[in-house]
């Protein structure tokens, strides 16, 4: 089984280059707290804060997938340069639109192709 791995809190990291590090690998969940059941519910991850994640051909990231708990939701698959290569400026970000019938138990995770597995924190979203 691939290791995976975790954001660690920023201010527990003393070196710039270990937050950098974590930061970009680390995908976050952004997407209202409440859903309607039955309603298109859009959920976003965001790869990394404050800092971009690399987009070279052998050093991008490669997908990302959301679960509710076990199961898996949505995925997108991406390919080298689809930020625009080296010189890239932005995060790679994905909005799947979902349609939820019970609360949710959100996590994403990510596939870097150099450094593995990244997995956000959960995220909870009440359904009304």
């Amino acid at each position: 089984m691939p290791k995976i791995n975790r954001y660690v809190d920023i201010d527990s990291v003393e070196k710039e280059a270990k937050k950098d590090y974590i930061d970009r690998h680390s995908p976050f969940i952004h997407c209202e707290k409440t859903a309607k059941a039955g309603e298109p519910f859009a959920v976003t991850v965001k790869m990394g804060n404050e800092y971009t994640h690399p987009d070279d051909f052998d050093h991008f990231i490669e997908g990302i997938q959301l679960y509710n708990g076990e199961t898996l939701l949505a995925k997108a698959d991406f390919v080298a340069g689809m930020l625009g290569g080296q010189d890239h400026k932005g995060h790679a970000t994905v909005t799947f639109h979902i349609v939820p019938s019970k609360n949710l138990t959100l996590v994403a995770q990510s596939y870097c192709t150099k450094h593995g597995i990244w997995e956000s924190d959960p995220v909870s979203v009440t359904v009304a």
